[in-house]
């Protein structure tokens, strides 16, 4: 007993595993809670879109001295109300909007790379760095995490209405337009602070995986997000766990740990779905 309490607490007495266990807790949620919504709505490449366009930011405060997620943050919000602007005229539609902005800016940060001295100057951007988050990341992470809880909370209905039925929150006198560009930001802040942890290349599994496999599990959205909070989490500190002791890569760790709860969710609702196919069998027979 006592050895396995042991290798359960032994890489949290280090200070660096400690604040790496706080953020993939609050990126979890950040993620998990807007993730959600995401899903619903089929925006799956709007989440993989913002997490690649963040990158001319990056590179931009780099090569300046800035701060990175200041750059990251900047760049994610211009492209939020870009693909918001591009998108709501007829003439285009919102999946084109987003490949236009998505491959645009991130051509645009790989040509600025190439300016700086080394690729391996962006390597912790690109695939993250969880085990190097600091006090100042955290507490950024942490504002982050607040604001959009904090948001989501407010205008739960109102998003829950435009993700179901968006006509009808039309007909009610919804501002539907305005409530997109609502989530498109906070998506864009919650690709900032998910950038340290998993990296520009795996945010977007991170935002949509543990919500995905949620909406196999439940049709309820509170019950939904719960559970993806959970998957979230978890994929967090098993990837953490991973990393120390078989010393891999946190962020493919954290990733592939939400893609086998996804798989885990797949397959009860499909023995689900097997089992209750005698009984409606039964019922018509």
């Amino acid at each position: 007993m006592n050895d396995i309490l042991d290798w359960l607490t032994a890489p949290f007495q280090f200070m660096f595993m400690q604040t790496a266990l706080l953020a993939a807790v609050l990126v979890g949620l950040t993620c998990a809670s807007i993730g959600v919504y995401v899903v619903l709505r089929r925006m799956a490449f709007i989440g993989d879109a913002l997490s690649h366009t963040i990158l001319p930011g990056v590179v931009v405060a780099y090569l300046n001295g800035f701060s990175l997620s200041v750059g990251a943050l900047l760049a994610g919000v211009c492209t939020a109300l870009g693909i918001g602007w591009l998108s709501r005229r007829e003439a285009i539609r919102e999946d084109t909007a987003i490949g236009v902005v998505f491959t645009g800016m991130f051509a645009l940060g790989v040509l600025l790379m190439s300016q700086a001295r080394s690729f391996r100057d962006f390597t912790h951007i690109l695939f993250g760095n969880i085990l190097g988050v600091t006090a100042d990341d955290l507490r950024l992470i942490a504002l982050i995490t607040g604001g959009i809880l904090l948001l989501l909370f407010l205008f739960h209905k109102e998003l829950e209405l435009t993700s179901f039925d968006p006509i009808h929150a039309e007909v009610i006198g919804l501002k539907a337009s305005w409530l997109r560009y609502l989530l498109l930001l906070l998506l864009a802040f919650a690709v900032v602070s998910s950038i340290q942890v998993v990296g520009v290349v795996m945010t977007s599994a991170l935002l949509i995986t543990p919500a995905a496999a949620a909406s196999l599990l439940t049709h309820r959205l509170w019950r939904m997000m719960g559970i993806a909070i959970l998957i979230a989490v978890a994929s967090g500190v098993i990837g953490l766990y991973a990393s120390f002791y078989a010393n891999v890569s946190s962020g493919a760790a954290i990733v592939l740990a939400c893609t086998g709860f996804f798989l885990l969710a797949w397959l009860w609702q499909v023995l689900h779905h097997r089992l209750a196919q005698p009984e409606t069998e039964e019922v018509w027979n």
